[in-house]
Order: C-alpha cells, then sequence, then structure tokens
C-alpha cells in the first residue's frame, strides 16, 4: 500500500512550513491541541530544519555556515507554546500553527496587541468558527500584523497508514447516553468537520453512504444518516469555496461510508486472536499520545533496564505481523530472530574478536540498527510469550469455542448448536475464566438469544459471581440496538444479521476453528468493492443518477487524468479507489484488520477512521457507563471552557528610573573608577544653558549678569548636569550663604 495518512498529513505539514519560511528564519508557535497533532507525525528535526527559530543562540548564514563575527543576532531552535510566557521577538516574523478554539483565538490577539513578533504567519488545523474568525478580521492589530491566513483541515491523528482517529473517547456517551441529546447536534458537526478533513487530506470528494439499520427499535438509529448529511453539506462547501478542490487524479472516485459502533456488537466482545488485537485485549498496553508495553530489556545482563517500548508503524517487526493470527506471528517471530542471530553472531559472544579492526568498524557501524532491531524481535517474544500465557492460564480456547458459535448462530459444523445454555453455564461456573470474560459471555449470549427475561439474567450473574448491578450493563446495550432484556411472555425474535451467513466459508480446518467469526466490517467492504452493497441498508446522500452504477463502475476515473503530485520529487500516488469507512463510538482491532486484508485483496485503499480504539474492556465500561448520572461522567463539553493565561495580558512593568548618583561626590572613602576615553569624570558644563546666553553688548541684547531665557526641551546628554541641575546648585549655594557659610 503505497499511501500512508501519517506521510500524508507529515508531508503537509513540513511543505506548510516550508512554503512560509522560503529560506528566511521565522518563529514557529503551537498551542496544547496543536502541538499534539504535529508530534503525531512530524519529528521536531523535520520541521526545525525548515528555517524556525526562537531566541538565545546563533543564527547560522544563508550559506549554512555559522557568522564567525561578533555582531550577528543569537538565536535557539525552539518551537513555542502560545500558552506559556514567552519573550518578546519584534524582530521577528512568526507562524502560528493553532487549533481553533476560542481561547486559542484569545491567546492569539494578545500576541497582536503587544505586537510581539514583526509579523504573523496563521495556519489554522480546522475550520475556524466565523464569530471567532470575525473577531480576528476586525482586530486592528491583526491587520497591521497579518502576512498569511490558511487553514488545513488536519484535526485528526493518522495512527497507522490506514487507521484514523480522534482521540475522544467522549463521543461514545455523547452519541448514546439518553441525558446527553442536547450535546448530540454540537458534537455531529465537530465529527462532520473532522471527516472532511480527513477526505480533503486524501484529495477525496467521496460519495457519501450511511448504515440504515433494518426495523430499528433505538432511538440512536437514525445517527448515522445526520452525520452522513452533515458530512455532505461540509464537502460540498469546502469544494464551493475551494475551486482546486478535489484535485485532478486518475483515481476512481472514492466512497464514504458512515456506520456506527450499533451495526455491529459482536466485533468489541468476542476474543481476536490475531497479533494485534491479542495484545490489546490481553496485556497490559499503554494507550495515550503513543501506545507503549514496559518490560525489560537487556535481561540477565549488566545493561538490563525498564523501558516503555513504543508499538508504532515503524517498526517493521509489528508492521509484519500484526494482522496475523498470534500462531502464525509466533513462528514468524523465532524464525527470523533465529536467522537475525546467525547472521549477526557478534551481538551474543562476549568473547568476540574485537583486535581486528576491520571487525570493529564494521561492528561500530552497525550496531545502532541492529540494537534497535534486537530490541524490536526482544519486544515482541515477550508479548506473544506473555498473551499466550494469558490465553491459557484463563481457558481462553474453550471461552473462544462458545463465543464463536454465538455470534455466527451456528456451531463448527454450520448446524444449529446444541446445549448451547449449559456450555455458557460450565464457563461461568469455572474460576479461571476471568470476571469480565464472564460478563463477555454473558451478553454475547443475551445477544445471541434476541433477549432473555431479568430472572435469567439474575441466574446468569449468580453462576458466574457477578454483582447484580452488572445486569445494567447487558440492558444498556439496547441503547445501542441490542435485544438483551424481553419480556417473560415476549416470543424470542432472534436479530437479523446486517449480511446473511456466509456458506461460502463452512469448511473451517481446526486451527481456525476459533476465529471463524468476521466482523460485520469485512462483508461490507467486500460487497462494496464487488458493487454489491445492499442499498437500501447502505443507501447514498445523493444517489447517483444510474442506480446500477456500483456493479458497471469501471476501474477507471472520468476525472482529469493529470496525477495528483505532478511536482518534482513526489512519489507517484497509485491509481487505486480510496474507500474511508467512518465507525461512530469506537472501532475495533478486527475491524483494522478486515480493511487492511481487503485493501490487499481488492486492489483498494481502505482507510478506517473513528473516534477512538475499542477494547472489550474499555466497550464494557464505557455501555456501564450509559446509566449512571450524567454529571459523574466528567464530559469535555461540560467543563469550565478554556481561558487564555493571565499572564498574556499583563502590562509589562515600566523600567525603573534610578537617580544616577553625583560623579563628584559618592559615599565617602569610594574610590570612583577611572572612564576609558571621553570626558574625565566630575561635573559636565552646563552646556545647554551656556549655548543660550547672549555675551554680546547691553544694547539690544542681556548682558551675562542677566538671567537667560529657559532653554528648549532637549535631551539631556548622558552623565551630563543639565539645566536643572545647573538651577540647582545655585539655590544650593544660596542657601549655604544664608546659613553663613562660607563658600
Amino acid at each position: 500500500m503505497g499511501v500512508s495518512a501519517i506521510q500524508e498529513q507529515h508531508d503537509l505539514l513540513v511543505e506548510t512550513i516550508k512554503n512560509i519560511t522560503k529560506g528566511d528564519w521565522k518563529v514557529l508557535v503551537l498551542d496544547e491541541t496543536s502541538k499534539k497533532i504535529v508530534d503525531n507525525v512530524v519529528k521536531e528535526d523535520d520541521i526545525l530544519n525548515q528555517n524556525i527559530a526562537s531566541t538565545t543562540a546563533e543564527l547560522p548564514s544563508p550559506s549554512g555556515a555559522m557568522p564567525n563575527h561578533g555582531l550577528t543576532d543569537c538565536w535557539e531552535i525552539d518551537i513555542e507554546r502560545i500558552e506559556e510566557k514567552r519573550d518578546p521577538n519584534p524582530t521577528m516574523d512568526v507562524i502560528y500553527l493553532l487549533s481553533p478554539q476560542p481561547h486559542i483565538v484569545e491567546c492569539l490577539l494578545a500576541d497582536l496587541e503587544r505586537r510581539r513578533y514583526r509579523r504573523s504567519f496563521l495556519v489554522w488545523t480546522g475550520v475556524l468558527d466565523p464569530q471567532l474568525r470575525r473577531r480576528i478580521d476586525s482586530s486592528p492589530h491583526a491587520k497591521q500584523q497579518l502576512a498569511g491566513f490558511e487553514t488545513l483541515t488536519i484535526d485528526f491523528f493518522p495512527r497507522e497508514s490506514h487507521l484514523i482517529t480522534f482521540r475522544d473517547p467522549w463521543s461514545f456517551p455523547i452519541l448514546y447516553h439518553p441525558a446527553c441529546n442536547h450535546l448530540v447536534r454540537e458534537h455531529m458537526q465537530t465529527l462532520a468537520q473532522r471527516i472532511t478533513g480527513i477526505c480533503v487530506s486524501l484529495g477525496e470528494y467521496p460519495k457519501v453512504r450511511y448504515y440504515k439499520p433494518r426495523a430499528p427499535t433505538h432511538e440512536a438509529s437514525v445517527l448515522c444518516g445526520h452525520l452522513a448529511r452533515f458530512v455532505q453539506e461540509e464537502l460540498d462547501d469546502y469544494a464551493q469555496w475551494n475551486p482546486n478542490f478535489p484535485p485532478p487524479t486518475s483515481r476512481p472516485q472514492g466512497v464514504l461510508i458512515i456506520t456506527d459502533r450499533s451495526m455491529d456488537l459482536m466485533a468489541p466482545l468476542l476474543h481476536e486472536f490475531t497479533y494485534q488485537a491479542m495484545a490489546h485485549d490481553l496485556l497490559n498496553l499503554k494507550e495515550g499520545d503513543k501506545v507503549t508495553f514496559h518490560m525489560k530489556i537487556n535481561e540477565g545482563t549488566k545493561d538490563e533496564e525498564d523501558k516503555d517500548m513504543e508499538l508504532h508503524d515503524k517498526d517493521k517487526v509489528w508492521v509484519d505481523n500484526r494482522h496475523k493470527h498470534m500462531r502464525e506471528t509466533i513462528d514468524k517471530l523465532r524464525e527470523d530472530f533465529r536467522n537475525f542471530i546467525s547472521q549477526n553472531p557478534n551481538f551474543t559472544k562476549e568473547d568476540q574478536e574485537t583486535t581486528n579492526l576491520n571487525n570493529i568498524k564494521d561492528m561500530l557501524a552497525g550496531l545502532p540498527q541492529f540494537q534497535e532491531q534486537k530490541e524490536s524481535y526482544s519486544l515482541h517474544l515477550t508479548m506473544a510469550q506473555e498473551a499466550m500465557n494469558v490465553f491459557a492460564r484463563h481457558k481462553l480456547p474453550d471461552v473462544a469455542s462458545v463465543e464463536q458459535t454465538l455470534a455466527m448462530g451456528v456451531d463448527e459444523d454450520f448446524k444449529k448448536p446444541k446445549n448451547i445454555l449449559e456450555q455458557v453455564v460450565r464457563l461461568l461456573d469455572d474460576e479461571a475464566i476471568s470476571h469480565s470474560d464472564r460478563l463477555r459471555l454473558i451478553m454475547t449470549y443475551a445477544l445471541y438469544r434476541g433477549g432473555v427475561i431479568q430472572e435469567d439474567v439474575r441466574r446468569l450473574l449468580a453462576h458466574a459471581s457477578l454483582p447484580p448491578h452488572d445486569g445494567e450493563v447487558i440492558q444498556n446495550l439496547e441503547l445501542l440496538g441490542g435485544h438483551t432484556i424481553k419480556a417473560l411472555k415476549e416470543p424470542r425474535n432472534p436479530p437479523t444479521p446486517v449480511f446473511p451467513l456466509d456458506r461460502r466459508a463452512s469448511v473451517v480446518d481446526e486451527e481456525n476453528a476459533l476465529s471463524r467469526f468476521e466482523p460485520v466490517m469485512k462483508r461490507l467492504l467486500d460487497d462494496l468493492s464487488r458493487g454489491a452493497l445492499d442499498q437500501s441498508v447502505f443507501p447514498y446522500v445523493k444517489p447517483p443518477m444510474d442506480p446500477n452504477e456500483d456493479a458497471a463502475a469501471p476501474q477507471g476515473s472520468l476525472r482529469t487524468a493529470a496525477p495528483r503530485w505532478a511536482g518534482a520529487g513526489r512519489r507517484v500516488v497509485e491509481n487505486r479507489q480510496r474507500i474511508i469507512v467512518f465507525v461512530a463510538g469506537g472501532a475495533t482491532y478486527s475491524e483494522s484488520r478486515a480493511c487492511y486484508e481487503i485493501s490487499g485483496a481488492k486492489g483498494k485503499d481502505v482507510f478506517l477512521a473513528t473516534s477512538h480504539m475499542l477494547t472489550p474492556s474499555l466497550f464494557l465500561r464505557q455501555v456501564r457507563d450509559l446509566s449512571v448520572d450524567k454529571r459523574r461522567l466528567d464530559l469535555p463539553q461540560e467543563r469550565p471552557k478554556p481561558k487564555a493565561p493571565a499572564h498574556l495580558f499583563e502590562r509589562p512593568a515600566p523600567p525603573q528610573q534610578t537617580m544616577a548618583p553625583s560623579q563628584a561626590g559618592g559615599l565617602p572613602g569610594q574610590q570612583r573608577k577611572p572612564v576609558a576615553g571621553g570626558i574625565p569624570p566630575g561635573p559636565r558644563p552646563p552646556t545647554g544653558a551656556m549655548g543660550s546666553m547672549n555675551l554680546g553688548p547691553a544694547n539690544g541684547g542681556t548682558s551675562a549678569s542677566s538671567k537667560p531665557p529657559v532653554p528648549a526641551p532637549a535631551p539631556t546628554p548622558a552623565g551630563g548636569a543639565g539645566p536643572h541641575k545647573l538651577e540647582k546648585d545655585k539655590k544650593d549655594k544660596k542657601k549655604k550663604k544664608f546659613l553663613g557659610i562660607k563658600m
């Protein structure tokens, strides 16, 4: 897959800064949110290399060589934060790369009012609210100082080459909590702008489709339709105001599909045994701005240390194995590691011959690269082994066997399962099964049955030794369209699957019996790529003129055939159709895997976008929260709005005026320091007063003894005695005579 969302955003940021600096040094100012966006895809050095500077280090000359004279200004290569205290830099231009938030606009206006920099270039990560834009446009300081204004629409976080998140787990309760209805519209508008930003960044003006559930019973069933229309409006508005969008390309027109978590409730509950999904489910991975795993490296040696190892797209071992079944992953890791050790014995033999200079040179040259590769293998072998330990300790093969039957509705032979309740109860009574796995199993069983009575829920919870209030978690699935609770005499109503069971996969080998279930996402993408996606379940926002357009869609494009990146030095983008699937309410790692697999199998570029990634434990917690008091959720939308820091509005203190000590006087015993050159120390002549005296005859003028006229105000020479001091000396002299002191 040639295209990468990470690389696309990286290139856009770097080129935007480069086009503004144009070889001249400028300051770069970020805010907390925009810094996270930048740090996610760009190394700091990549930005600093584009002529970004601050204060207190020497600037290189335009040729790149450091100047060798003492008159050159000094600067410190740095990236500043708009919320933090900064020294003014009125001789330098600045690039503001900011998020479109009200308090950030306040910070910007405070900077402009104080003329902290010379000229300002504004770059926004998202669309600025019109009211905030008017505030900037109406500022007289902005009119004088602004030299550029542009919007990048990059308010999202590429996590992998084809996986994009908004890092917004609060989206789930806003969309599904009954008490959050008043927040939904504004939140959906934000989602629509971010989804549009993804499309713009990928150069796509796609056809928009959305998930429309059959016979829905939950209030959020209209979510996808409303969000899809919001996105269509944003795309149309962007195209109207940007005549160069979409850019010319030979790719077929892209497709955007809006879905939500209710489309597939089984995927976040089941155990997935591919490496990435299993690691996030069973291991203690730390997920924040980065995904890390804590482990010991160089264990058993003098260099042993604890370290947080990052999982990222530049780790080839991770990328090559994350979507493989764990069995395949372990075999591949062991084989590759054995090959690595056999090819590099220097790292395993302490008595290696080091007297040969050529050997030493080769070892030093290859050490950084090989050390990183060795740590990577160690990381993934450790993770795989720990995951398999949990797999065995908690009897996950037994759990998964029942889960697969419940999720698919048929057993391994594709027949109606027998005695499934007895199998479930047996697992609930087993002490080796973790409490969270027991709850997941009950929820899966309730969905399989299409609802169970409350009394049966209580009995199942008792078998599982789970507290009665866990019944709320099961019932809360109703808010996502799941049928988990029914009345005593209500007829059983098994859920209608989004797609009918695929009988083509009826032959299952024993090794893959625990991985028979495929998320709905995979079937959706498979049908879409074949032009067979049901338009009654996935309708268009703007239906095509030809209802058979999908089935007859050619692989070429009716758009201009000029390549998007025709500039020198840019990579050629492949002519693969781009499909963007957005999952409101969070996506799973099994769905991410499905997108990669369809991309490879169908020759497409499928991008999965979502508010946040779900692990089974996070999904349980968020479903549980749907019945708690909304005030306990601590939603960012209901927190006090952030404000610009007070220090930005502080007036600089006026310089303190200190009286210079008398040159002739001073403290007793104090020796005056000689001044090199110039007028020697001592009282300076009153040049201003003397220059205004008239020494001519009395006729038509004044005598020398007459009082001179007051001179016009003029700056007093540094260290000199001005007219005010002369007047003071005369008064002091009169005072001394009055006291009888002879001068």
